[in-house]
């Protein structure tokens, strides 16, 4: 063999050699490059299945026949919120997640304003923000629409873009909020959505699911809010009076319903009571006794009436309203009470507007109750929260322009001596409507003394020359702030640790007949609320009128 043969076959032999590894590593990295692009893939849907799986899937049962609200979004107005706010991918999650579960129903609107739950929220955020200090969810521009949004009782809305863009800011708030107060994992995703009622229910199956099926309102309400838990303790008795039919409907006619008289009809009264709780035992004569004018003063006291034991036909109105629509009130209260703020450890001052009561607290105790006069109908006295840091007595009454528009001005025209009067003068007439005060003095329509809490619906506590107005039961005859039976009390309790601020130096100050402004050593949260259902310090389960039909307009939201 040639040495070229040789070589030629050495060299061939090094060639296939060197090829085989060159094969080999391609081989090789082709693999590795595809596990590699596998792993990747397997990554990526991974990814992708874990977020479907932290995003719930859209619930397109709800219908606008069964929607708690009456407007929806569409899907898109919602991404682009996402992206022109540069929201988190985590909080972009949880929007498209709340969005899903109402099938991008509006949460925080309905066509004729805020909802229930936008008022209980924004009072929440309102309280976080100004008194808890959590800056992160201070937002100049929403702050100044729902201002304006929370003033209107009435409130045409519709699915355009600035109410989209609020309802969205809100959302978004409301997510922040529970992600920032609550520990990581505490609130679960599908529960927080439930926070906010989705579509109508049967009030019945409603208060089923609340005190049978497995929920967290004893982690998220029961635990932390006596309000909620104590209303709660109660939905069973009222679930089970409703399911089995309620109770009988009591007649009424003058004369009916004396000591000693016996008919079938005080049989029926009685059968009433009992199943109420007002009258205990089971007792079938039919005689009205002793027992029975037990019964109906408890009832009285329950619900709001001078407790004299006398059945009058305003009080059989209110036995004869049905044990579902009683069912339907816990149920709407309970809801309420979920945004109820934190109770604070020291003072506290809470005004219920149906109850026409101020409750002073000190480190959750009662310390007194003070009869009040709230807004009358078309006035109403708005639910918010503040912080009482201003005295002011003797105080001016700067007359709000509706009213020096609505009733000054026509008085003006009928009697050129009015303003002379009534002790009122004119401060300006710069403008369109006269800027008008009233001086201090004994006819004063805010009385001797006022107190502030900083809110933007100019609503403060007063006292009123017309005091008349505080013994009656039903007590709405104000322009929207809120009178007080006993203002010196009032004045004598906040300022007792002032001590240049004696009880004779106050007396002097509110008859003195000079404005005098003195500023709160330690501010008092004040909560302004509307509960037409509540369990009181004993238990008793109390009900009151819906004076401004809040009720009536919640309930066709919320039940079918």
């Amino acid at each position: 063999m040639s040495p070229l043969t040789t070589v030629f076959k050495q060299g061939h032999s090094f060639c296939i050699k060197k090829n085989m590894k060159k094969i080999l590593l391609f081989i090789i990295v082709c693999n590795l490059l595809l596990a590699c692009s596998n792993s990747q893939t397997n990554t990526q849907e991974e990814r992708e299945e874990k977020e479907r799986k932290n995003i719930t899937k859209r619930d397109v049962s709800i219908t606008a026949g069964n929607s708690y609200s009456n407007l929806f979004l569409d899907s898109v107005v919602v991404e682009k919120f996402i992206v022109d706010q540069k929201v988190t991918d985590t909080l972009a999650r949880r929007i498209r997640s709340f969005y899903n579960a109402r099938n991008f129903q509006f949460a925080w609107f309905s066509d004729d304003g805020l909802t229930e739950q936008a008022r209980g929220y924004w009072n929440l955020h309102e309280y976080v923000t100004n008194y808890d200090g959590d800056s992160s969810l201070n937002h100049k521009g929403l702050q100044k629409t729902m201002d304006k949004y929370v003033a209107e009782e009435e409130l045409a809305v519709s699915a355009s873009k600035s109410f989209m863009n609020t309802e969205l800011l809100l959302t978004q708030h409301f997510i922040q909020y529970m992600l920032n107060n609550y520990e990581k994992g505490y609130v679960k995703r599908k529960e927080m959505e439930r926070f906010i009622p989705s579509r109508k229910q049967d009030p019945l199956a409603l208060a089923d699911s609340l005190i049978n099926k497995k929920h967290n309102d004893d982690k998220y309400f029961e635990d932390v809010n006596a309000s909620y838990r104590g209303l709660k303790e109660h939905l069973k008795k009222y679930f089970d009076i409703a399911k089995n039919g309620g109770w009988p409907v009591v007649t009424f006619s003058k004369g009916m319903y004396k000591k000693g008289v016996a008919s079938a009809a005080v049989a029926t009264l009685k059968k009433r009571l009992e199943l109420s709780g007002d009258m205990p035992g089971a007792d079938t004569t039919l005689l009205f006794n002793d027992s029975v004018e037990a019964g109906i003063k408890n009832f009285q006291l329950r619900h709001g009436f001078t407790a004299d034991g006398k059945l009058t036909e305003a009080l059989v109105k209110e036995m004869n309203v049905p044990a579902v629509t009683r069912l339907q009130q816990v149920l709407m209260n309970m809801d309420r009470m979920r945004w109820m703020a934190a109770e604070p450890k020291g003072h506290l001052i809470v005004v219920n507007i149906p109850e026409f009561i101020l409750h002073m607290y000190d480190g959750g105790k009662k310390v007194f109750d003070m009869v009040v006069v709230v807004g009358k109908e078309g006035h109403n006295t708005m639910m918010f929260n503040g912080d009482l840091n201003l005295v002011v007595f003797s105080p001016y009454w700067n007359v709000p322009s509706s009213i020096v528009k609505s009733e000054i001005l026509p008085a003006m025209n009928k009697n050129r001596n009015y303003l002379a009067k009534h002790n009122m003068e004119i401060v300006s007439s710069a403008g369109e409507i006269p800027e008008i005060r009233q001086k201090p003095g004994g006819e004063n329509s805010l009385g001797q003394v006022k107190f502030l809490f900083p809110n933007s619906f100019n609503i403060y506590f007063h006292d009123t020359p017309s005091k008349s107005l505080f013994e009656k039961d039903k007590r709405a005859f104000s322009h929207g702030c809120i009178r007080l039976k006993e203002p010196e009390k009032m004045a004598n309790y906040i300022l007792r640790n002032q001590p240049e601020w004696t009880p004779e130096k106050i007396a002097e100050a509110m008859n003195s007949g000079k404005e005098k402004f003195v500023k709160v050593k330690d501010p008092i949260p004040v909560i302004i609320t509307y509960y037409t259902a509540w369990a009181d310090e004993n238990g008793q389960l109390n009900f009151r009128e819906d004076i401004y039909d809040h009720d009536t307009k919640l309930a066709k939201k919320m039940f079918n």
